[in-house]
């Protein structure tokens, strides 16, 4: 009788092993996945794609302006899961990533800005200022694009026309909006010009010539993107876009 209950409690134990295990590598075989999305799209409408599907949001499977959801699945350890925006007008697509088991992390919050001619990846929180007041914040989208510079960044001195020296931006990178400077707002016409150089330094952060970029200065908030261009051959820094405007 002894040998027998001990021969099934050999059984419950092995059976009991072996659940453990098909369950364990089942849990690590798949993952939940949430994808918070924020975005921004103007003047077109843009479709959002999962796997080729197409992503509903507010009943509509097309949206301009703000544009915010959640995107809730399962994915299997070795499977690929495509997330694409596309111009609804045009069809063509602009952005296309691969979520998969490994990279989910990486996609856990995505922010995005769709606007004429261009394509940003990076947040964007409009901050507060005081009246009599004018803040700047930059974001250089595509150093490197046109220069060819390694540089994850630059040094940016804001300048008044006469030179005065307005603020001092220790790094303006590609990802994320630099530091929010203040200063007196001095006057609704007059231009304000943005030198650019290698961090640390005061050498030009490509070629030789110095890099200035005029700035239009709007009363209040300012978030400028910084773009390299190409003009007849020569790379140069235009700063026409302001983010704030869309905020």
């Amino acid at each position: 009788m002894k040998k027998a209950r001990a021969l099934l409690l050999a059984l419950l134990v092995v059976t009991t092993s072996c659940e453990s295990e098909l369950t364990n590598e089942f849990d690590v075989a798949q993952k939940p996945v949430k994808v918070n999305i924020k975005g921004f799209s103007t003047p077109d409408a843009v479709e959002i794609r999962l796997n080729g599907k197409p992503v509903i949001i507010n009943d509509n499977s097309f949206y301009t302006q703000n544009i915010e959801t959640t995107l809730n699945f399962v994915l299997d350890k070795g499977e690929k899961n495509p997330l694409a925006i596309y111009n609804h007008e045009t069809g063509s697509q602009i952005a296309t990533y691969e979520i998969n088991y490994d990279n989910i992390v990486d996609y856990e919050n995505f922010y995005f800005f769709n606007l004429p001619d261009i394509f940003l990846e990076v947040y964007a929180v409009k901050p507060t200022i005081n009246l009599g007041k004018v803040g700047f914040k930059f974001l250089f989208a595509n150093l490197g694009e046109f220069s060819g510079t390694q540089l994850e960044s630059v040094k940016g001195v804001l300048k008044r026309e006469n030179g005065v020296v307005l603020a001092t931006f220790e790094n303006i990178g590609k990802n994320d909006f630099s530091e929010f400077k203040i200063y007196n707002f001095f006057s609704n016409t007059a231009p304000v010009f943005l030198e650019l150089y290698k961090p640390g330094t005061t050498e030009p952060y490509t070629g030789t010539s110095p890099i200035k970029v005029q700035i239009i200065q709007t009363y209040g908030v300012n978030m400028i993107v910084l773009q390299e261009k190409q003009e007849n051959g020569t790379v140069v820094v235009k700063g026409d876009i302001d983010i704030a405007d869309y905020l």
